[in-house]
């Protein structure tokens, strides 16, 4: 061992080939340097950290977000966007994409300019925009009267805006201009994402045809399954090319229906995502989003006019433990979920979403048998939770 480097030893590691009882990380330098089973007869490493009881597994990466901590993306603040990533940081997530809301389109185009300086610091990982190319009659917590149709000259000015840090955009295929914008983004390397639409089965297998490849919050704001129209969600879940987002809160979708979703699509298809808005990590109260007030009561954020949910609260901690205790899946199937095919939507696989030597540093950690989130390292720093253990394994 270097005198910079930190070893974890005694914990249960969830790698891509499967969970280790008793293994042994090592990270220097912000990178993973070393991972192994359990240390061999005679190795009294006493500068170890004993993680007993614990188990790792790889950062979390949160493709849709809007906000955390009492804080928004769309506010077009930069000390408010370091708040929100700071508030999901310290619930696990290392790697976030910033989500902005409907707006009028020069101001979204401000937000993206703001957000994108922090991609470029390396808070951010890109700019996801949610709207304003979505169905009327989908909008949900999007102000309808902002809502345009995907013209891609429009969609390219949002994405020219984020100055190459746009990763995704959400969008009605159904609407004029929804197919072309859908090739366009596929051509810049931005993924295309179906959402808040009203699409039947044949239109959104064109989408897909057309280059989309992420169902943002499959099941929420679009046609539910009719046995004779199918509709998006069907076609969605069965398509092989398509990775369907999921907000495991309890709210957005009853268990079973997440079950359902695991079932069709297999866990190398699912993206487990929060979509929480600026009362995540907060209380009850009211909030922002965009430009519509949000009132949180019992964790459950809804719209002041009209009821509508209003994104979530949820923080990728809670969705890994309601995913582990509540649907029983499995550490691996989760760990994918939630960080390695995020990671390969961004193409950041090789820096990201597993834990493996050469790549960062970005671990959380839980107790093994309640998996509360006990700490979090990015990029070999701790964020959380360094007094939790002792050397001496």
């Amino acid at each position: 061992m270097t005198a910079e480097e930190t070893i974890l030893a005694g914990a249960r590691l969830v790698l891509p080939s499967g969970v280790v009882e008793d293994g042994r990380l090592a990270f220097s330098g912000g990178t993973i340097t070393g991972i192994g089973g359990p240390r061999a007869a005679g190795d009294l490493d006493l500068t170890a950290l004993d993680l007993t009881g614990f188990t790792v597994v790889p950062g979390f990466v949160d493709l849709h977000v809007h906000g955390g901590g009492g804080a928004s993306y769309a506010s077009g603040s930069a000390e408010e966007a370091l708040v929100a990533a700071r508030t999901h940081l310290e619930h696990g997530t290392t790697t976030t994409v910033a989500s902005t809301v409907t707006g009028e389109i020069d101001e979204v185009c401000r937000q993206a300019a703001v957000l994108s300086e922090l991609v470029e610091d390396g808070v951010l990982a890109g700019v996801h925009f949610e709207g304003p190319f979505i169905s009327p009659g989908r909008c949900g917590a999007h102000r309808p009267d902002l809502l345009r149709e995907p013209d891609p000259a429009l969609v390219r000015k949002l994405v020219d805006a984020a100055r190459g840090t746009a990763r995704m955009v959400t969008l009605a295929p159904e609407l004029p201009g929804g197919l072309e914008s859908v090739r366009m983004l596929a051509d810049l390397g931005v993924i295309a994402a179906v959402g808040h639409t009203d699409c039947d089965y044949t239109k959104t297998l064109e989408a897909v045809d057309a280059g989309a490849t992420v169902a943002t919050h499959l099941f929420n704001a679009m046609p539910s399954i009719n046995h004779r129209a199918p509709g998006p969600i069907v076609a969605l879940l069965e398509d092989e090319r398509v990775t369907v987002e999921l907000i495991n809160d309890g709210v957005h979708l009853h268990p079973s229906v997440l079950d359902l979703a695991y079932g069709a699509a297999g866990a190398e298809r699912v993206a487990l995502i929060t979509d929480a808005m600026g009362a995540a990590g907060m209380g009850d109260g009211l909030y922002p989003l965009g430009p519509l007030q949000v009132r949180v009561e019992d964790g459950v954020a809804r719209l002041v006019e009209g009821g509508s949910i209003a994104g979530s609260t949820l923080t990728l901690d809670v969705a890994f433990k309601r995913s582990v205790l509540v649907n029983k899946l499995s550490l691996t199937q989760t760990v994918r979920s939630i960080s390695t095919n995020p990671a390969a939507l961004l193409g950041l696989s090789d820096s990201i979403g597993s834990l493996a030597v050469g790549k960062n540093a970005d671990l959380a950690v839980f107790d093994s048998e309640t998996y509360d989130l006990v700490a979090v390292v990015r990029r070999g720093e701790w964020i959380t939770g360094a007094e939790r253990f002792s050397s001496g394994s």
